[in-house]
């Protein structure tokens, strides 16, 4: 029971990827030992039974390079593990899958994108199974697909009863890009203003390189409701230090579309605050009141208005309802040992 795991970066310190952190020690609770091959890696603290390799982003771009230590990596440690597991980076599934079946390991792979190429296609063809886990998934629709929870640590996200949720405060956290459709919010926000609703709108995240100017158009587009203290924009906050933000907020906003199903919004439930989604992978898990038309302004500020409505009571009730939900369905423990269900029955 020793695998290893391909992924785009180890770094707890990281706002989007630094929940692999907490998958890499669940994971290593229920194997004998992890290899770990990232593209890039920061700061870590990881159990003895885990090796981290880095293919060497941290020290410069270079493809070539790239896919050489990849190789070097999966050679020399070939005799360590007996089955690996690609999360989210199919393209690495292409390059290693003839030395894995030549050596006889079982491959899997981790792929929850809502759109999929012919490499990921090929990917999913090429594994013994492919885990998912929003129904809308690419991944859904093969045969050899299983679907998996998202995989939040309900033990760390959790309500922290010392921290007060601030009234009528609104919070969108994750990276900030285009399909995560943060200028409807700024749309509702403005709207909220218009009826003279009382509100607050934290934007908690940074863009890559190639997103920055949409994070300029949002700014431009936003500067009122900023010098008016209605907005702030938040830069990049570790994962791990993002339960303290979902716990000062009242709504947490997702406007991804559903094949995305952002673990954000699993994160806020365990947090016990109320969530308002667009994704349909929600529709007929939660209530209906949490969930708005996509890229609708108007259904949006309805909605927000509706939550702000609540009594305090109604409000606590709601929020641990929809925490036990992440925890019932959602949990990491349960994908951890699910996972190693899964790759033994594959021996």
């Amino acid at each position: 029971m020793n695998l290893l795991i391909i992924t785009q970066k180890v770094d707890r310190n990281d706002g989007v990827l630094g929940f692999f952190h907490n998958w890499i020690v669940k994971f290593a609770a229920e194997f004998d030992s992890l290899i770990v091959i990232c593209l890039e890696k920061g700061e870590y603290d990881l159990p003895k039974n885990v090796k981290v390799l880095s293919l060497g982003k941290e020290n410069g771009r270079s493809r070539l390079k790239y896919t050489v230590n990849f190789f070097r990596h999966i050679i020399r440690e070939r005799k360590k593990y007996g089955a690996v597991l690609v999360h989210m980076t199919p393209i690495h599934i292409l390059l290693g899958k003839f030395l894995w079946q030549l050596w006889h390991k079982e491959i899997f792979m981790w792929y929850n994108h809502e759109v999929g190429n012919r490499i990921a296609g090929s990917a999913v063809k090429s594994v013994n199974a492919a885990f998912y886990t929003s129904a809308f998934s690419f991944c859904a629709q093969f045969k050899n697909a299983i679907q998996m929870p998202a995989g939040v640590d309900t033990d760390h996200f959790i309500r922290d009863q010392n921290i007060s949720k601030k009234e009528n405060s609104i919070l969108c956290l994750g990276r900030i890009s285009p399909i995560k459709k943060i200028d409807i919010l700024i749309e509702t926000a403005k709207l909220l203003k218009a009826e003279n609703i009382d509100f607050s709108l934290a934007v908690v995240g940074d863009p890559l390189e190639e997103h920055r100017n949409y994070l300029e158009t949002l700014k431009e587009s936003s500067e009122g409701l900023e010098q008016q203290g209605l907005l702030k924009y938040h830069g990049n906050i570790a994962n791990y230090k993002t339960p303290e933000i979902y716990n000062k907020s009242q709504i947490y906003v997702n406007l991804s579309p559903s094949g995305l199903f952002d673990k954000t919004i699993l994160e806020a439930m365990a947090c016990e605050t109320l969530v308002l989604v667009s994704g349909q992978a929600f529709k007929g898990a939660i209530d209906e009141r949490f969930i708005f038309k996509e890229n609708d302004p108007t259904d949006l500020a309805e909605k927000i208005k509706s939550l702000f409505a609540l009594s305090k009571e109604n409000k606590t009730t709601f929020g641990k309802e929809l925490r036990q939900f992440a925890v019932d369905n959602h949990s990491l423990k349960e994908l951890a040992s699910r996972l190693r269900e899964t790759v033994l029955q594959n021996r």
